[in-house]
């Protein structure tokens, strides 16, 4: 696969999310320099001939360039970044290839490694790797004040090695130690089945063919029952985002018309909209999307203007909330420069930054025994984030604290029910209703449960008495 990064926007949750375009770093677009910058530029110069001359250990220029590049990004928003080799091979990996390891997306927070989220059927999925939690420990080895990039590659390996990791999970009073096999890890971004007559597609990335393969997905759908199904159910839940053009495809191929996304830049005229192409693969019928606090940027650029056009019901948790644009611009062979240059809005105007999409209904995870204890974090709790400059006071709206009698149950009643997924049993059930009880029957039935192995960890550590 070829080393160079794709010329083609990406909207991701990286570490955590962005939108992303490659162009060269032309000079034309740089702003001007006056005197006063020399000013500030010699005070840099002084700095650094300070640090290269007293330092306690010998640094050399590349170190103290690197760190001045990082520290200059860092000091704007989360998501701007230098983009070194290694970062060129993540985006590489991100976007096309197989790797082996764990499929885990990560992120540095205050110098912890935070799971963004651990990929489906992956080895860390497997066993039990949650979201939110914080690895602190590889083969026992702590790894506070490793950097991203240590950690990464720690936890990258031969397929077949096996591996141990440690980690503190908010909610829980002692550290878990979970371990597991290095696999070949296959990006599959979109799986689909069929449960009784709904259509179920899982869309966990937005890589180079998750358009085409969404399409697939309705087409086989179809195929697999010998006709149309009541509806779609489409789980958005844990994805972090990928590229902006496979969420305007996954996007049109629910939508015949109107606008998906605009994309603004900081002059009010550098607006670019992007709109859907005739033909609704889904032939009009109904759509249910789920979210959660994962579902995040190109993500929600589908939810948002499914929503919008009132072309899907979205259920579930509120959105991520990453609504900034990332264009990667080219500085050397394998060297780039992440800079947010763009907000985008859905068809209506909105900005999902900060405040994510609301569901129109809200489910919790009640089957996720740790979902009342486990703190959630979004766009909002990133340091330096940008602000959404209209912010809309929904106050009025969320005045009702009346708890939904459905939403009541334990994750251990749901268990005994054979209920693994509270969320995505709600959607199937919403939609099958269309075709009747037989169907809202079929489309719900049990499924064999996967025992937690961090909860079987626990279980196998607690004293007998």
């Amino acid at each position: 696969m070829p080393r160079p990064i794709l010329r083609t926007p990406i909207l991701t949750a990286t570490a955590i999310v962005g939108a992303l375009t490659l162009i060269p770093l032309a000079t034309s677009a740089m702003a001007a320099v006056d005197t006063d910058t020399y000013r500030e530029f010699d005070q840099f110069l002084d700095v650094f001939n300070r640090v290269k001359a007293e330092y306690v250990d010998k640094v050399d220029d590349k170190t103290l360039i690197k760190g001045a590049i990082q520290g200059m990004l860092a000091s704007l928003d989360p998501h701007s970044s230098y983009v070194d080799a290694l970062d060129y091979e993540n985006l590489r990996i991100m976007t096309e290839g197989n790797y082996g390891g764990l499929g885990l997306t990560v992120q540095m927070e205050d110098g912890a490694i935070k799971v963004v989220s651990p990929q489906e059927d992956s080895p860390a999925a497997r066993a039990g790797v949650k979201s939110g939690d914080y690895i602190t420990h590889i083969d026992g080895k702590l790894i506070y004040g490793d950097s991203l990039d240590e950690a990464v590659g720690k936890m990258r390996g031969k397929p077949g090695s096996k591996i141990t990791l440690g980690l503190v999970r908010p909610g829980r009073d002692k550290p878990l130690d979970v371990t597991m096999m290095r696999e070949i890890i296959v990006q599959k971004p979109v799986k689909w089945e069929v449960r009784g007559d709904v259509g179920y597609i899982n869309i966990n990335t937005f890589s180079e063919n998750t358009g085409a393969d969404t399409r697939a997905a309705i087409m086989a759908i179809d195929k697999s029952l010998g006709h149309r199904p009541l509806g779609y159910v489409v789980d958005l839940r844990e994805n972090g985002g990928g590229l902006l053009t496979q969420a305007i495809e996954v996007s049109d191929a629910f939508l015949d018309h109107g606008e998906i996304v605009s994309q603004r830049g900081r002059e009010k005229t550098d607006i670019e909209r992007y709109y859907a192409k005739p033909g609704d693969d889904a032939h009009g019928l109904p759509v249910v999307v789920l979210t959660d606090p994962g579902t995040a940027s190109a993500s929600e650029i589908v939810a948002g203007a499914l929503q919008d056009h009132h072309r899907a019901l979205i259920m579930g948790e509120r959105s991520f909330g990453k609504g900034s644009v990332q264009t990667v611009l080219q500085l050397g062979p394998e060297t780039a420069l992440r800079l947010t240059t763009a907000r985008y809005f859905t068809p209506s105007g909105r900005s999902v930054q900060e405040g994510g999409i609301e569901p129109d209904i809200k489910v919790p995870q009640l089957t996720d025994p740790d979902y009342k204890s486990r703190p959630v974090f979004r766009e909002a709790d990133l340091r330096k984030h940008l602000i959404n400059e209209v912010k809309a006071d929904n106050a009025v709206l969320e005045e009702d604290t009346k708890t939904d009698p459905r939403f009541s149950q334990t994750p251990e009643q749901l268990k005994k029910q054979g209920i693994d997924d509270f969320q995505l049993y709600y959607a199937l059930k919403t939609v099958a209703r269309l075709g009747g009880a037989t169907q809202v029957a079929a489309a719900t039935k049990p499924r064999p449960i996967k025992p937690d192995p961090t909860a079987a960890a626990d279980a196998a550590k607690a004293p007998t008495k």
